[in-house]
C-alpha cells in the first residue's frame, strides 16, 4: 500500500483519519482517490488535493466504520462505493458488534482498494466494476455461520474480527497465518475464479491447477476432512487446505498472489525496492528476498513470520497464471478536478 501526504507535509496512511502533524481531520476523496486533509465547507467538506465537495460516507459519520468521503450532490443513503458492497452488517445493539464491524470494513477497504491497483478491476464512469460482488457480515445465531463464497456473495462470520476467536482457529487448525484481510483476498479469489477463469480460460487453468469436475467439490471436500491433505504437499501447493480441490487451490493461491503483490508495492513506496509489479519474475525475487529480511525482523520480536510460504516451482506457476488474469492498467490519478470527457480519457485500458 501506497502512503499519502497532508497539505501540512505530514505523511497520512490509507485508514487515516487525522493528520498527526497538523491534527486536521483526513480522509479518501472519492475524486481522486486519495487520501487528503478535509476543510470544513458549507456543502461539508473540501478535498485539499482536488477543491471537491465531499460528505462523510454515512458509515464513516455515523460509525467511524469508514474514512471516505462522498462526492457532493450524494444521494441517501450516503455511502461510499465500498461501503455499497456491504448488505449485511451485525446487529450493532450487541456488545463488541461494533468494533468487529469497524476491523472488517477497514481490512476490506483496503483489500477492494488494491484489486484496482493491480488490474482485477476497472472502472466506469468513476465507478469500480465488480459485477454482482456482495458483501455479508453475520454473526452464529440459531444456526452456525460459515465464512464463504456463493454466486459473488461472500460471507464472512464477524468473529473473525475477535482477535481472540481467530488466533484460537488458526491454533485449532495449524495455520501460519489466519487474517481478515487473508478471508478477504481468499474468498476474491472464487469470486474471480467465476469472473475471470470460468468461461474464459478453463483449459489453461486444469492445465496448472487440475479438472475441477473430478472429483466434484463435496466429494473432495468429504475426502480432505476425512484423510487430511495429501501427502508432500509442500512440493506443489501454498497450503495443505489448497490440495482438497481445484477450486481452493486457485483461491489460496490468489490470497497468496495479492499478499505478494501488496508486500512488493509497499516495499517499493517506501523504496526498499524498484521492483515494478507488472514484472511477474522480478516480484518473485523481491519477495522472497523482502520475506528473509521480514521474518527475521519478526523472529527478533517473537512474531510469527511475515512470509510463511515457499514458493515452489508449481507454486509459481500457479501464481504466474493468476498474474496473467490483470486486465487493466491503473488510471493516471488526476490532480485537479477535470471534465467529464478528461475523466473519460483516464479509464482503465485493458493490457494487450
Amino acid at each position: 500500500m501506497r502512503t499519502f501526504e497532508c497539505h501540512c507535509g505530514g505523511t497520512l496512511f490509507f485508514d487515516s483519519t487525522q493528520c498527526v502533524k497538523c491534527g486536521l481531520e483526513v480522509g479518501f476523496c472519492e475524486h481522486c482517490r486519495l487520501v487528503t486533509a478535509w476543510t470544513t465547507s458549507d456543502m461539508g467538506y473540501s478535498c485539499s488535493r482536488c477543491d471537491s465537495q465531499l460528505v462523510k460516507c454515512d458509515n464513516n459519520f455515523d460509525h467511524e466504520a469508514c474514512n471516505h468521503g462522498v462526492l457532493v450532490p450524494a444521494t441517501s443513503p450516503a455511502l461510499c462505493e465500498y461501503c455499497r458492497t456491504t448488505t449485511v452488517i451485525p446487529d450493532l445493539s450487541v456488545p463488541g458488534n461494533l468494533r468487529y464491524w469497524r476491523r472488517l470494513a477497514f481490512a476490506k477497504a483496503r483489500v477492494l482498494y488494491s484489486l484496482e491497483e493491480l488490474g482485477f478491476a476497472r472502472r466506469e464512469n468513476n465507478r469500480l466494476v465488480l459485477p454482482g460482488l456482495s458483501f455479508e457480515f453475520r454473526a452464529d445465531a440459531e444456526e452456525p455461520v460459515s465464512t464463504g463464497h456463493a454466486n459473488g456473495v461472500i460471507t464472512i462470520n464477524i468473529k473473525e474480527a475477535d482477535h481472540i476467536e481467530r488466533e484460537k482457529t488458526r491454533v485449532e487448525f495449524g495455520e501460519p497465518q489466519r487474517t481478515l484481510v487473508g478471508h478477504f483476498r481468499h474468498e476474491l479469489g472464487h469470486y474471480f475464479w467465476e469472473q475471470l477463469v470460468r468461461d474464459k480460460c478453463l483449459t489453461k487453468f486444469r492445465a496448472v491447477f487440475g479438472d475441477e469436475t473430478d472429483p466434484t467439490y463435496a466429494d473432495a471436500q468429504a475426502s480432505y476432512y476425512e484423510n487430511g491433505p495429501k501427502p508432500d504437499w509442500q512440493t506443489n501447493y501454498i497450503s495443505a487446505y489448497a490440495t482438497m480441490h481445484p477450486w481452493e487451490d486457485f483461491a489460496e493461491s490468489f490470497n497468496a498472489y495479492l499478499d505478494m503483490a501488496a508486500v512488493v508495492s509497499t516495499s517499493r513506496n517506501f523504496n526498499l525496492t524498484d521492483c515494478d509489479s507488472s514484472d511477474f519474475d522480478a516480484m518473485v525475487l523481491a519477495y522472497e528476498r523482502i520475506g528473509i529480511i521480514g521474518n527475521e525482523l519478526n523472529r527478533d520480536l517473537g512474531l510469527l513470520d511475515l512470509v510463511p510460504e515457499v514458493f515452489t516451482p508449481p507454486v509459481v506457476e500457479k501464481l504466474r497464471f493468476i498474474h496473467g488474469l490483470r486486465r487493466y492498467t491503473k488510471p493516471t490519478q488526476p490532480t485537479r478536478k477535470t471534465s467529464a470527457a478528461q475523466q473519460q480519457s483516464q479509464l482503465v485500458k485493458p493490457i494487450s
